[in-house]
């Protein structure tokens, strides 16, 4: 079940407006069905993209964003939900999706989310976290809450001036031949250290790397 701080909305009242973003049209019909089954949620819009929910959302102003991670071409999840909270009047973002990698919560929250649910979860515990993000209070899958919690137990070590160095070169893309030759370090050094900058950063490859490093403004 949703973990939802405090009591879940009461059937009945001034529905929640909300708008639907996702580039499956298949997953948005399905969502869509299911939320206009809820007598307290008010479809507002759907979009496929992130800039659609932007421009969406300054014209319906809803009171939460259903929001997927990855949009596909454009920019993703992460970025809109950032863009979403600085507008006004700024919507809570319910971040929905199949994916709960460490990064993948950190960004999210970091760039303003509200709630952050998997797509595995159910019918009733979606609608609770819509009306618990519409109030501003936060809604976190079991996974994701357990994730959190976690890191804030045993938070990860910060980078060293050598790892931010590393990742800095990461970032313009250089292989690990190239970044060797540029800080005169062997590439065995230079893979000993990704593996601690991943491990740090709560990632598994360069590309997860190089993004919560520029969510963190980690880069020089």
């Amino acid at each position: 079940m949703t973990h939802v701080p405090g009591t879940p909305g009461v059937p009945g009242r001034t529905p929640v407006r909300i708008l639907v973003c996702d580039d499956h049209a298949v997953v948005r019909a399905g969502l869509l069905a299911l939320l206009h089954s809820a007598p307290d949620i008010e479809v507002v819009g759907e979009a496929g993209s992130g800039e659609e929910a932007l421009a969406l959302a300054r014209r319906t102003a809803p009171d939460v964003v259903l929001m997927d991670l990855q949009l596909g071409e454009g920019i993703d999840g992460v970025e809109t939900t950032r863009r979403l909270r600085t507008t006004t009047p700024a919507p809570h973002v319910l971040v929905l999706t199949t994916y709960d990698t460490d990064a993948d919560v950190t960004r999210a929250i970091e760039a303003g989310a509200t709630g952050y649910l998997l797509k595995a979860e159910g019918a009733e515990d979606l609608f609770t976290a819509i009306h618990a993000a519409a109030q501003g209070r936060p809604a976190l899958s079991p996974p994701v809450a357990d994730r959190v919690l976690s890191r804030l137990r045993n938070p990860r070590p910060a980078l060293t001036p050598r790892e931010r160095d590393i990742l800095a070169q990461l970032a313009r893309g250089l292989p690990n031949h190239a970044i060797a030759r540029a800080l005169y370090i062997s590439e065995a050094t230079v893979k000993t250290h990704l593996r601690r900058i991943y491990d740090k950063l709560g990632v598994d490859n360069r590309a997860g790397a190089v993004a919560v490093a520029k969510e963190r403004r980690l880069l020089h």
